[in-house]
């Protein structure tokens, strides 16, 4: 492995592991099951799968382009993050619900990882302006962008897998109905608080 690419695999470790909106809503799933929480993770790997495409491809400088349509992906996402924690913590009001009846479907944490990832325009333009500092120039440039973009995701799917088996292995403390009912508060706080700040940011600016 040549030392450019261990850079760039050691800044997008660290982008992944980030925690935000996506490392919340593993541990939300998580906390249900470790397979609710890996499949959550396997989704944003998928959004994530989707962002480095655009970059790869181009499309994702539409988006600066396009101010409007940038501001338009950070409402949308900023709704969709947000009402993830409004529900969470709007859940706290019920009494605690038998594992049969809060185990998640396989799509379900699915589709919540890969649209709480896909939703977010930054992380087209975080590749699209990361990605060529990593290409040699003189070479074909499509082969080591495809590269970059499997690292990402390859990063992406273990991280978010240790996350979910970390939390199920706590998942005896965790769920004990009061320290259960704290982290649900505490990620339905930090979802709604980023849900807020996606929506504030682009009204603001």
């Amino acid at each position: 492995m040549d030392g450019q690419l261990i850079a760039f695999t050691g800044i997008a470790a660290g982008l992944v592991a980030m925690p935000g909106a996506d490392f919340t809503v593993v541990v939300r799933n998580a906390l249900v099951s470790r397979r609710a929480g890996a499949v959550c993770g396997l989704g944003i790997a998928g959004g994530l799968l989707v962002h480095t495409t655009l970059a790869v491809a181009g499309v994702a400088a539409v988006l600066v382009a396009v101010p409007a349509l940038f501001r338009a992906l950070q409402l949308l996402g900023g709704v969709y993050v947000l009402q993830l924690g409004v529900r969470t913590l709007w859940s706290l009001r019920r009494p605690a619900a038998a594992p049969a009846e809060e185990a998640p479907s396989a799509a379900h944490p699915l589709r919540q990882g890969f649209v709480t990832n896909v939703l977010n325009p930054k992380a087209s333009l975080t590749f699209l302006s990361l990605l060529p500092q990593f290409v040699p120039s003189g070479g074909s440039a499509l082969p080591r962008t495809l590269l970059l973009a499997l690292i990402v995701c390859t990063l992406a799917l273990a991280w978010f897998q240790v996350v979910a088996l970390l939390v199920d292995r706590l998942g005896r403390w965790l769920r004990r109905p009061r320290a259960a009912r704290m982290l649900q508060a505490g990620t339905g706080t930090a979802l709604t608080a980023l849900g807020a700040a996606l929506l504030l940011e682009p009204l603001l600016a």
